[in-house]
């Protein structure tokens, strides 16, 4: 078995309640409103924090000022782990897509509970696994696909087509310049494709205020 293949199914072990009931102490559940900080990079790396609701960006600044965005976390996803490394800053942004209820653990009883439930220790480490397979699929994508191609990618990330569960197909709507840094190019390429998205009757929006994303959409990952 691949680690890939033994890292999805242990994922699909893992319950974070179960995880969470067994942290009774250093836990606090925290709220952030849609484009609301929740933490910066360089600030202090004292917590790992749990996604029970919503979506976070995670995005980096180099010295120059350039920023790029690395992850998108939904429902479910962890954030901050580097802290369990001993990293003493954070080394990206966190910023709240949409409303977001978050559980804030404490590094240091994050890392007693898995030290002291190994059973729990291998379901996060294969999450962390399985998190890092997704990093390098990024990295390829950026590296070898069109920009109109890591946009479609995107957005079906942003509806979860391809991962468990039903896709949400409606999601909420997010701004062309987001995109564009997600992408990596600039907010007229981005608008020139989703007006071709639209046009085509891959992506759609509800009332202007949503974006519906539609499975014809996959069209544009699996062909040139």
């Amino acid at each position: 078995m691949t680690p890939g293949v033994a890292a999805a199914q242990k994922r699909k072990q893992f319950d974070p309640k179960t995880f969470l009931s067994v942290i009774d102490c250093g836990k606090q559940l925290v709220a952030f409103a849609k484009g609301q900080t929740i933490f910066l990079q360089g600030d202090p790396s004292d917590s790992v924090l749990y996604i029970q609701k919503g979506k976070v960006q995670l995005t980096v600044t180099s010295k120059s000022g350039k920023k790029a965005v690395i992850g998108l976390l939904k429902e479910g996803d962890f954030l901050g782990e580097n802290c369990l490394t001993g990293e003493p800053l954070r080394l990206c942004a966190a910023i709240a897509l949409t409303d977001c209820s978050l559980m804030r653990i404490e590094k240091s009883i994050m890392m007693r509970v898995l030290h002291e439930e190994h059973a729990l220790s291998d379901v996060f480490v294969a999450y962390l696994l399985a998190r890092n397979i997704q990093y390098e699929a990024d990295l390829v994508d950026q590296l070898f696909n069109s920009s109109e191609k890591r946009l479609a990618r995107i957005l079906l990330m942003l509806a979860h087509f391809g991962k468990e569960g039903t896709p949400e197909t409606v999601v909420p709507k997010i701004s062309q310049e987001t995109l564009a840094e997600m992408v990596g190019t600039t907010r007229s390429r981005v608008n020139f494709f989703m007006n071709k998205f639209r046009k085509l009757g891959f992506i759609d929006y509800d009332s202007g205020s949503k974006l519906q994303v539609h499975s014809s959409l996959l069209n544009v990952g699996l062909h040139e």
